[in-house]
């Protein structure tokens, strides 16, 4: 960074400092990642400079030749990795994908579903303090309070009852694998639109590691980051049964995205977008997509044998949901001590949770990052190790954090 630091040695600095708390340190929220260089060159490029509104073949502006190459190139392995008819890779990012996928089927008012953010769901979906809530007439399901899994027969009554036109399922503290045969079905008894939105499993579908929902949905949302290991950005995809519910559908989206919701695209993040997918595509991916589950797995074993909680007492994806209540330390509490040692996490609601969402007795955490930088199974004892130590004995937070620095050092950041 020689240029930035002679330009601006504060920000330089700072960078810095980031680079070597992650390179010390293990990142273990589920929705963070660590891209290649590659992606990041990328989102650092030139691209950057020029606006490209509209789409390719059909711009407001001149000098896109190039742009229009990139972005088809990025729809087409977008469309190719994910077995899908129409992809859009416009979106800023997750939220705005989900907003342009509400503005392209619905109308102000419809009713629409999602799983309830305190059940594991996400914000979009339709939660009360969202847009998708105050624009639309929202319905939450939610999760069996005894088991945390999906109660698909209770889901089913409600779609009946309520009759939504759109349904959302995706989720951002869920641990188990969606049935999206079965969600299929329950959208298609009443015509319903159904959006799997992927944003933390993208990743997983993309290497095998999880069931691909796009025989069964009509639409798939999702962000480029997360398990799929890209930039910050959104894709929106259109699947065969989507078109086949609605000829018009792609077009809808298209429209939805741009003029309705965005401006211009940034095209270096599109560019950085199409590499990250292009790295997805590749046999080592899906043995790291693969390897991201047998880590998950490992550590939650690991964590049950030292009297820890789980929520749906497990995994089958990249994420762990533990519930704290019967450690005497509450979520933000255990964030805070984890942190210092060296483990970053994050606090979190479970279902049915007795405390408020910023007091929540739950914390989160995953492995994608960590199995960027190559642990593996035999390394998820260590670190639930710690983890108990430092919860169980937080002065042991000083000598923790030595440990996992050494630790680090064999893991190196990924490349």
């Amino acid at each position: 960074m020689a240029k930035l630091q002679k330009q601006d040695s504060e920000i330089a600095k700072l960078i810095k400092l980031e680079e070597e708390r992650q390179r010390t340190s293990l990142e273990m929220i589920p929705s963070e990642n660590h891209s290649s260089s590659a992606v990041r060159e990328a989102l650092g490029s030139i691209l950057t400079d020029k606006y490209a509104e509209g789409y390719p073949g059909k711009r407001y502006y001149a000098g896109l030749k190039y742009y229009d190459i990139l972005e088809t190139l990025c729809q087409n392995r977008a469309k190719k990795l994910f077995k899908v008819a129409h992809a859009n890779v416009q979106p800023y990012s997750g939220s705005p994908a989900n907003a342009a996928v509400y503005m392209a089927v619905c109308e102000p008012g419809d009713t629409i579903m999602g799983l309830a953010l305190p059940m594991g769901g996400h914000l979009t979906h339709g939660w009360k303090v969202n847009f998708s809530a105050k624009f639309y007439n929202s319905v939450q399901y939610g999760v069996n309070e005894k088991t945390g899994l999906i109660d698909y027969e209770e889901m089913a009554k409600l779609v009946q009852e309520k009759k939504p036109k759109l349904i959302f399922v995706g989720a951002t503290a869920y641990s188990r694998i969606f049935d999206w045969k079965k969600l299929g079905e329950i959208a298609d008894s009443v015509g319903a639109y159904l959006c799997s939105d992927i944003a933390h499993i993208a990743g997983l579908v993309a290497g095998g590691a999880h069931p691909s929902p796009v025989p069964y949905v009509h639409i798939v949302s999702t962000t480029t980051h997360k398990t799929l290991r890209g930039p910050r950005g959104g894709l929106i995809m259109i699947t065969e049964k989507g078109l086949a519910k609605d000829p018009e559908l792609a077009k809808k989206i298209d429209k939805a995205i741009f003029p309705g919701l965005q401006g211009g695209p940034h095209m270096h993040q599109v560019a950085a977008i199409a590499v990250c997918l292009k790295e997805a595509s590749t046999p080592a991916f899906k043995k790291y997509a693969k390897q991201i589950v047998k880590n998950a797995k490992a550590l939650a074993e690991e964590l049950k044998k030292l009297g820890f909680k789980l929520v749906t007492d497990g995994t089958d994806n990249h994420l762990i949901l533990v519930d704290l209540r019967n450690k005497n330390i509450g979520g933000p509490e255990a964030q805070d001590l984890l942190e210092l040692a060296g483990i970053t996490i994050n606090k979190n609601t479970i279902p049915f949770d007795p405390n408020p969402p910023f007091k929540p007795s739950g914390i989160r955490m995953g492995t994608p990052a960590i199995t960027s930088r190559g642990m593996k199974e035999k390394d998820m004892a260590k670190i639930a190790g710690w983890i108990n130590e430092v919860i169980s004995k937080p002065n042991s937070v000083k000598k923790v954090r030595l440990e996992i620095a050494k630790f680090c050092k064999k893991f190196p950041l990924p490349k």
